[in-house]
C-alpha cells in the first residue's frame, strides 16, 4: 500500500475543517466555515502550490507557517540585537577616537606648560641679576601696604582738641600739670596730674572735681564729610577748616563753625566736568570756565584764593522755608539738608518742631528757635568717654590732696585715668571734632589750649600752713 504523501495528509485533515458552517446566504455547506465570511478550499491552496513548484512533490515534505506572529517577533528581536551591537561598536570607535584627541590636548598643553616654565626660568635669572632688587621689593611691598598703614594711623594732634572739650577753664577750672597719652587702639587713656581750683575762697572745694568727673557723660565728638549741593563728597584736601593759628573758622554773630572749599582746586568740584568749548562748541575765556565751574555757588577770596564757605553747623534761619522754591537751599523738619555744599555729619542729627508743641526731650539739645519753628540735635552715638563696665563715668580718681598755686591759693591735687572711645584718634575719622558739655565746642587755637589747660605743679603744704594741712573739704 503506497503511503500518503504530505498533501494528501493536510487535504484529508482539512476535510474536517470545512463543514458545518454557513455560507453568504445562510445556509450550511461544505467549503464555508463557521464565523468567517469567505469559505476556505483547502484542495485548491495545495494544487495551486504543487502548480507552482512545477514537478512531482511526492515525498517532499512541505510547510505552511500557521504561527506568522511569532516568526515577526524573532526578526524583530534579530534586528534589536544586531542595531545594539553596531551601536556598541560605534560607542567603542567614538572612545577610542576621543582618547585619542584628549592625548593630543594634554601633549599639546605638557609642551605650552614647557614653554612657559621655560620662559620663567629666563626671566627669573634675568631678574636676579637685578642688583637693587631688595630694596625694590621693599619699595613695592610698602606701597601696598599703604591702605593698611593709612587705616591704622593714629592722629596724636587731636589730644589737644579732645582736652579742650574734657577741661572746664571758667571760674570753675581744672588745669593739668602732667599729661601721659597712651593711644592704645582697644582703650587709648589720659593719665592725668592736675589740680581744680573753685576760683573763690575756700578755693578748696570738692564740688569742682566732682562735676568734672559727672561732666564725662556728657562729652561727645563728630566727624564725616563736606558734600557739595548734589551731596557728592568734597575731598578732604580741599577743605581749609582752620585758620593760620591753628582756630576752627567761627562765625561773629554766632551763627556757627564753617570750612572754606577749594571750588576751583584740581579735582576739588567732584560734580563739575571740565570742558574747554560751551555746548556749541565755542572755546570758553577764563573767565567762563570760572563761571561754569562755580554755578550755584556764592564765592569769595581767602589769601588770594577762590573760595565758598560751607558751613558746618546747619544755618536754619536762611535753609528753612515751608514752601521751598526749586533750587533754594532746605532743610527739612526731619533734619534733611538739600540744594547747597554744607556738612554731613556722621554722629548729628537734626529736627525741627512747631514751637507751640514741642516738648522737650532729655537726649534732645535744642539749637534755637526760628519762626516758630524749635530747632533741637540729638548726638547719642558718638561718645568721648563712653562708661566703664561698672556703669561709671569712664574716669578713675585714685588720690587727692591739698595744695597751694604759683599764686599761693589753696587748690586740689588729684591724679586720674580718662578712658577714651577707641577710635578717636582713626585717620579714617575725617573732620573730627571733640564736644563739650552742653555743646561747648573747642575751636581755639592750640597755643590758647595749652596756655588754659596747663600749669604748674600745686605745692605740698607747708609744715606751718594750717589752712593747707585741714582735709575738709572746703566747706561741701
Amino acid at each position: 500500500m503506497e503511503k500518503p504523501n504530505f498533501l494528501t495528509q493536510i487535504s484529508e485533515k482539512m476535510k474536517g475543517l470545512t463543514g458545518g458552517g454557513k455560507n453568504k446566504a445562510g445556509k450550511t455547506g461544505a467549503g464555508s466555515s463557521t464565523g468567517m465570511n469567505k469559505s476556505i478550499n483547502v484542495s485548491e491552496i495545495i494544487e495551486k502550490v504543487k502548480a507552482k513548484l512545477g514537478r512531482n512533490t511526492k515525498g517532499v515534505p512541505l510547510e505552511i507557517n500557521l504561527v506568522p506572529d511569532v516568526k515577526d517577533e524573532m526578526i524583530k528581536t534579530l534586528k534589536l540585537r544586531n542595531f545594539i551591537f553596531f551601536l556598541c561598536i560605534v560607542v567603542a570607535a567614538g572612545s577610542v577616537g576621543a582618547t585619542a584627541i584628549f592625548a593630543s590636548i594634554a601633549g599639546g598643553q605638557q609642551a605650552i606648560v614647557d614653554g612657559k616654565k621655560t620662559m620663567i626660568d629666563s626671566l627669573s635669572k634675568k631678574l636676579n641679576s637685578y642688583g637693587d632688587l631688595s630694596e625694590f621689593l621693599t619699595v613695592k611691598d610698602q606701597l601696598g601696604n599703604i591702605a593698611t598703614i593709612t587705616s591704622n594711623k593714629r592722629v596724636l594732634s587731636r589730644t589737644f582738641g579732645i582736652l579742650g572739650a574734657i577741661i572746664p577753664t571758667g571760674v570753675d577750672k581744672i588745669e593739668i600739670s602732667e599729661l601721659n597719652v597712651n593711644l592704645a587702639e582697644e582703650a587709648p587713656t589720659f593719665a592725668i596730674e592736675a589740680q581744680a581750683d573753685a576760683g573763690n575762697p575756700p578755693y578748696i572745694d570738692y564740688n569742682v572735681l566732682d562735676a568734672f568727673k559727672k561732666s564725662m557723660k556728657y562729652l561727645r565728638y563728630d566727624y564725616g564729610k563736606y558734600v557739595d549741593k548734589e551731596g557728592v563728597e568734597i575731598p578732604a584736601y580741599c577743605m581749609i577748616e582752620n585758620d593760620e593759628d591753628g582756630a576752627m573758622f567761627s562765625d561773629a554773630d554766632d551763627k556757627g563753625l564753617y570750612a572754606y572749599w577749594l571750588i576751583t582746586g584740581e579735582g576739588c568740584n567732584p560734580s563739575y566736568t571740565e570742558t574747554d568749548e560751551d555746548e556749541n562748541g565755542k572755546k570758553l575765556t577764563e573767565a567762563q570756565k570760572l563761571a561754569a565751574q562755580t554755578e550755584g555757588y556764592t564765592t569769595e577770596t581767602y589769601k588770594d584764593q577762590t573760595v565758598v564757605k560751607v558751613w558746618r553747623t546747619p544755618q536754619f534761619e536762611e535753609w528753612y522755608s515751608k514752601n521751598p522754591k526749586e533750587g533754594k537751599p532746605t532743610i527739612s523738619l526731619e533734619g534733611v539738608i538739600e540744594n547747597v555744599a554744607h556738612f554731613k555729619s556722621e554722629c548729628i542729627s537734626y529736627a525741627g518742631y512747631d514751637s507751640d508743641n514741642y516738648a522737650s526731650d532729655a537726649d534732645e539739645t535744642v539749637v534755637k528757635t526760628v519762626n516758630g519753628i524749635t530747632w533741637a540735635y540729638v548726638n547719642d552715638t558718638c561718645v568721648l568717654v563712653p562708661e566703664n563696665e561698672e556703669g561709671g563715668e569712664g574716669i578713675e580718681i585714685y588720690d587727692s590732696s591739698n595744695g597751694r598755686d604759683a599764686d599761693d591759693n589753696l587748690v586740689l591735687r588729684f591724679s586720674a585715668v580718662i578712658t577714651l572711645e577707641p577710635k578717636i584718634y582713626s585717620f579714617d575719622l575725617t573732620h573730627f571734632m571733640a564736644i563739650g558739655p552742653s555743646n561747648r565746642l573747642n575751636v581755639t587755637d592750640s597755643y590758647v589750649q595749652i596756655q588754659n589747660i596747663f600749669s604748674e605743679r600745686a605745692a605740698d603744704c607747708d609744715p606751718s600752713d594750717a589752712a593747707c594741712l585741714n582735709n575738709s573739704n572746703g566747706g561741701n
